[in-house]
């Protein structure tokens, strides 16, 4: 058994998925679409099998938690980057670009 993948609910999708491609090297899928239901989704696939989904609605009104906000259920999403230098410098690369770290 392993994990598929995991889906995170998103206000704007297109950004999303540029900053897990620009970032973090995903490769982002064709997307999907339900127009019904108002729904939309892009697989996001890392090296190694990983996937996130990345989601929005427009008939649903996912709750938004607070910066700093501590719920039950799942806590945080690890990203391996292979040293403490990469991700020294990851860190930097998304304070340059005005990408906020917490």
């Amino acid at each position: 058994m392993r994990i598929d993948h995991i889906a995170l609910w998103t206000e704007d999708l297109a950004r999303c998925t540029r900053f897990y491609t620009a970032y973090f090297g995903a490769q982002a899928g064709a997307g999907y679409e339900n127009p019904a239901k108002g729904f939309r989704s892009c697989f996001l696939s890392f090296d190694g099998g990983a996937r996130i989904e990345a989601m929005s609605t427009d008939t649903l009104a996912p709750l938004r938690a607070e910066p700093g906000a501590q719920r039950m259920g799942w806590t945080h999403l690890s990203i391996a980057l292979g040293s403490e230098a990469a991700v020294d410098a990851l860190t930097a690369c998304l304070r340059g670009d005005g990408v906020p770290v917490l």
